[in-house]
């Protein structure tokens, strides 16, 4: 037989794929898992009462059943008594213990570190200048640096601050001493 005679054979066709029950239920159990995956947080989101932590209100007391009082063995500050008025009882003893057991120590306690720093004296004597005045406050300058003062503060050469003023268009401050230094920020002598 030669090439020729051979017979044409038809294209194999491409069969479709055919869906058995089993897969498509697989499938839409996977759709329906991604959508409930995608809408659940939103649920819990717009239902946070629903979701959130609840915390269980705690009373201090209890109320007891009534009844006669028990022997009581072993008595305790932190015992339950009974807080309901409709019994005819006495009324219990204090529960507090006065008995001293133990001592407090000392460690930890605040000691008195003395005067408040406005209060303080500035470490030896030296002369300074006024910086600046604003708001009832001066800004002072000696050798160590840059103080804020008021009246009442002690100053670098250990007086007090009497007065702050104006005097010829100039801030200046009084000491209890009696000298007057003037804001050097301005300008002139």
């Amino acid at each position: 037989m030669a090439p020729e005679d051979d017979e044409p054979v038809k294209p194999v066709k491409k069969r479709r794929a055919k869906w058995l029950m089993s897969d498509r239920i697989t499938a839409g159990t996977g759709v329906l898992l991604a959508a409930a995956s995608a809408f659940f947080p939103w649920y819990v989101f717009f239902n946070e009462e629903k979701f959130g932590i609840r915390t269980v209100p705690m009373d201090h007391t209890r109320d007891l059943p009534e009844g006669p009082g028990r022997n009581v063995f072993s008595v305790s500050p932190l015992a339950l008594i009974d807080n309901d008025d409709k019994s005819d009882e006495q009324p219990l003893p204090d529960p507090i213990d006065n008995l001293t057991t133990a001592t407090v120590s000392s460690l930890g306690a605040e000691r008195d570190k003395g005067a408040p720093a406005e209060q303080q004296p500035f470490p030896g004597q030296s002369g300074f200048r006024l910086m600046h005045v604003a708001n009832g406050r001066a800004l002072i300058e000696d050798g160590s640096g840059m103080y804020m003062v008021r009246v009442g503060s002690i100053l670098p050469d250990n007086s007090r601050l009497a007065t702050i003023e104006q005097r010829d268009g100039r801030w200046v401050i009084v000491t209890s001493n009696g000298q007057v230094y003037r804001d050097e920020a301005a300008g002139g002598p």
